[in-house]
């Protein structure tokens, strides 16, 4: 594991729940398992599975911890149950996200599908997002994540709105 940039885990809210931070860089195993960092999934309360679905603004994955889930499908509970534009968005959702176990040395093996579609061949890079973690090719997340000082402090004002 080559860890570019590491930072502490840290409280995400007041509520206890912990924040995914820093960047990693894990490479794809021969069998195209990706290790979690163990800060991660401790982070996470050590879960026994993760969700991976589809990023809905870029070619990454979004990896989220099971609270994160619930939240998204809580939403999606809320609303009519036999809404025809409900039910096909319920089926993209659930055909584009998978549900992964975790083995004892925290990897996940993500389908060939969604590897394809973030174009993750050998090398990948786990941005830490808070309250998940975005999974991109290594080319995609320099283009990406080229923000400067003043992007940074943008988003920090976001907050404050």
């Amino acid at each position: 594991m080559s860890k570019k940039v590491v930072q502490s885990v840290a409280e995400a809210t007041s509520g206890g729940s912990n924040a995914l931070m820093g960047e990693f860089e894990h490479s794809l195993d021969p069998k195209k398992r990706l290790t979690i960092p163990r800060e991660w999934r401790q982070a996470m309360g050590d879960p026994d599975f993760v969700y991976v679905m589809r990023d809905r603004n870029g070619k990454c994955l979004d990896l989220l911890p099971k609270a994160e889930m619930e939240s998204l499908l809580a939403k999606l509970r809320e609303k009519a149950l036999f809404d025809p534009a409900l039910t096909k968005a319920a089926m993209l959702i659930g055909a584009n996200s998978e549900q992964l176990m975790l083995d004892v040395q925290g990897r996940i093996r993500i389908s060939d599908k969604l590897l394809q579609f973030a174009n993750l061949t050998t090398t990948v890079v786990m941005a830490g997002s808070v309250r998940m973690a975005k999974l991109w090719d290594p080319k995609a997340y320099a283009v990406e994540s080229g923000g400067d000082l003043a992007d940074f402090n943008a988003a920090l004002d976001m907050l404050e709105a």
